[in-house]
């Protein structure tokens, strides 16, 4: 069951953004705090675009209703996104595109994500994913470091952790095969998305968990 839905409001003036999250927050103060956890939506602002992240669509829908009517009010012209999120595609897309429901499918948004992993990793110039190797002792890393430089694989050194960048989550498990096959014993090696692309992908300025909108 997919859980993530998104809505991206574009309220063109900075200050007309501000007053709808201020809105919002005073939605949080008159909201019963003994609601269930998973009622809440997440709301984010970023200069003029403000983000709600609900659990259901039905969430989503009475955020959305709420934030024009609320515009309408105040005489303020909005833009509004509705998206969910496909999680083998990951990315938002449109809310009534199904979800891939057999292996072909599956496959198809998976190698489009790959590609544009890589993608973005050829235009950045970092890599989204990164194998963190973590061995015993310190001269293990040391010693195994040179060995990954010189099969043509260069890591990061850092006391006893090595990190080996990768340009999609395919090639990196396909390296974390290889290296968990030579690392000293003992080592533990892990695919993780690399920090730069975790930031590029933050939600903006977080700041409020709300509930009750709607209703």
């Amino acid at each position: 069951m997919n859980d993530d839905w998104r809505l991206q409001v574009d309220l063109h003036e900075e200050s007309h953004a501000h007053a709808l999250t201020e809105r919002l927050e005073a939605e949080q103060l008159e909201h019963d705090m003994s609601a269930a956890f998973h009622d809440r939506v997440i709301v984010s602002r970023n200069g003029a675009r403000v983000f709600l992240y609900a659990g259901t669509r039905e969430q989503a829908e009475a955020a959305r209703s709420a934030i024009e009517t609320d515009a309408q009010t105040h005489g303020w012209t909005i833009d509004v996104e509705f998206r969910h999120w496909h999680p083998t595609a990951e990315d938002w897309e449109d809310p009534d595109k199904p979800l891939p429901d057999n292996d072909a499918a599956m496959l198809v948004e998976h190698e489009a994500l790959s590609a544009r992993e890589r993608k973005e990793t050829a235009r950045t110039g970092h890599p989204e994913f990164e194998v963190r190797v973590d061995l015993p002792a310190h001269h293990d890393a040391v010693r195994f470091s040179e060995q990954l430089r010189a099969e043509g694989l260069p890591a990061v050194h850092r006391w006893k952790f090595l990190l080996v960048g990768a340009a999609d989550e395919d090639i990196a498990k396909e390296l974390a095969d290889r290296i968990r096959g030579e690392a000293p014993p003992g080592s533990s090696i892990n695919v993780e998305g690399t920090w730069a692309a975790a930031y590029a992908e933050r939600p903006p300025n977080p700041f409020a968990v709300l509930g009750g909108l709607g209703g």
